[in-house]
C-alpha cells in the first residue's frame, strides 16, 4: 500500500510582490502609518523587508491625516498581520474620495 503524503495543492499567492523587488513601495499598514521603502523580500505571510524606509508622520492636530513629514527608519521588517497595502511609488496618485459628499 503506498501512501500519498502529498497533501491538498498548494494555492498560490495573488500578491505578485516579486515583480516589486529592489522598487519603490508604499505601504498602508493597520493603525494608519504609510511607509514607503525599497522592497528587499517577502515571505508567504507577507511579512516585508524595507531598505531605505521613510514613514510618513501624522498631523497633529488631526491624527487621521497624513503630512508631508517624515521620519527616517533604514532598514525595516513590517509584520504581514499590519499590512492592508502594498502598491508601487511609482505611478501613484491620490484621488478624491468619491464617497464623502462635497464640501459647499
Amino acid at each position: 500500500m503506498s501512501s500519498n503524503k502529498s497533501g491538498p495543492p498548494k494555492k498560490e499567492s495573488i500578491l505578485e510582490l516579486t515583480k516589486m523587488i529592489d522598487a519603490r513601495v508604499h505601504v498602508k499598514c493597520l493603525g494608519g502609518r504609510e511607509v514607503v521603502g525599497t522592497l528587499k523580500g517577502y515571505d508567504e505571510l507577507v511579512n516585508l523587508v524595507l531598505d531605505d524606509a521613510d514613514e510618513y508622520l501624522r498631523d497633529s492636530e488631526d491624527p487621521d491625516k497624513i503630512t508631508d513629514r517624515k521620519r527616517k527608519l533604514g532598514l525595516v521588517v513590517v509584520r504581514g498581520t499590519q499590512v492592508s497595502l502594498v502598491s508601487p511609488q511609482e505611478g501613484m496618485e491620490e484621488i478624491a474620495n468619491p464617497f464623502i459628499a462635497a464640501e459647499e
